[in-house]
């Protein structure tokens, strides 16, 4: 179980890492949609790690906030149609 929380916690913030990195070129629509889509990957796994862990609870509940957020940041890199002027 251990190896399990450990893989959890390193790749979610890994993950969250190379994601920020991708925003923070600005390299298009596409990237950053990429990028939204690893940051829901990250908040999943660090949801899990969050409940697993016993004094660890908050980083599950902020991760589930942020789950939400980058999910509307997928939604409006990859689904929704580009609003005109941007």
């Amino acid at each position: 179980m251990d190896s399990l929380r450990d893989a959890l916690q390193y790749y979610g913030a890994g993950a969250a890492v190379v994601a920020s990195l991708m925003v923070s070129l600005n390299l298009g629509r596409l990237w950053t949609g990429g990028a939204m889509v690893i940051f829901v990957s990250s908040s999943a796994a660090l949801i899990a790690w969050g409940f697993l862990n016993p004094d660890s609870e908050g980083i599950g509940w902020q991760n589930l906030a942020l789950l939400v957020i980058n999910a509307v940041g997928v939604w409006r890199y990859l689904v929704a149609e580009p609003r005109k002027g941007a």
